[in-house]
């Protein structure tokens, strides 16, 4: 398959053994795997972009503001806060997963959606004064950083380890990637994702790269998130 070799390229990104796993997973079911890769890309593609990396090495400028947010107010989503706003091309797979959730008997509460570059900047000067920078970074992001800043990224009620153990929780954790939503934070990963386990910190990747993610990287956002970068580039 011509596409292999800028696959595999495009895992070197990653450290070697998930790089070797996720090859070994690609070549055992490379039509599959390269249907869903284009699906992701086309509804990124379509939307105006959904799969950028955001992250402690890959910043968005202070002025980015996605064109499409939508806010949450007047929808049937829950929130902590009014004036609450999110991408509209993700806004119907966040409805799906509410009436899914709801049907399930389960409230998902949204505390956290969109932020600015200058809100981030400012979140994260407080978070340094109180505890110190190299502190700080371990659970915050600098302005241009956080992914919230790209309308696709959320976190939900209580912003807090505690929600894991929640009835909203354990079903995010279960059933959030059936929409296209991911957890960007895993516990013990920290030296991956360069933050502490955030269990309310979710992110919309696609259903296909949701599949992918759970399926051949070994359901770490950031493995395919770094591989989507490398490969949109020609695997460098």
């Amino acid at each position: 398959d011509p596409r292999l070799p800028r696959a595999v390229a495009a895992l070197s990104r990653l450290p070697p053994a998930a790089a070797a796993g996720t090859e070994a997973a690609i070549r055992a079911a490379p039509d599959r795997f390269f249907a869903l890769l284009a699906e992701a890309e086309a509804e990124s593609a379509a939307a105006g972009g959904l799969l950028q990396l955001v992250d402690k090495n890959h910043a968005l400028p202070a002025g980015y503001e996605p064109a499409d947010l939508a806010s949450l107010d007047g929808s049937p989503l829950r929130a902590t806060k009014s004036g609450m706003k999110l991408r509209k091309a993700i806004m119907g797979a966040a409805l799906a997963m509410h009436e899914a959730a709801e049907a399930d008997g389960v409230r998902l509460t949204f505390a956290s959606a969109y932020r600015s570059y200058d809100y981030q900047d400012g979140l994260f000067k407080r978070y340094a004064a109180a505890h110190g920078e190299a502190e700080a970074s371990r659970f915050s992001a600098r302005a241009g950083t956080s992914q919230h800043q790209l309308g696709t990224a959320f976190d939900m009620d209580p912003i807090d380890d505690a929600f894991a153990a929640t009835p909203a929780g354990a079903w995010m954790a279960a059933n959030a990637w059936r929409f296209g939503f991911s957890l960007s934070y895993p516990a013990g990963m920290e030296s991956v994702t360069g933050y502490v386990w955030e269990s309310w910190h979710y992110r919309y990747v696609t259903k296909p790269g949701a599949v992918l993610e759970r399926e051949w990287f070994g359901g770490v956002q950031q493995y395919l998130m770094e591989f989507l970068d490398a490969y949109g580039n020609g695997g460098g």
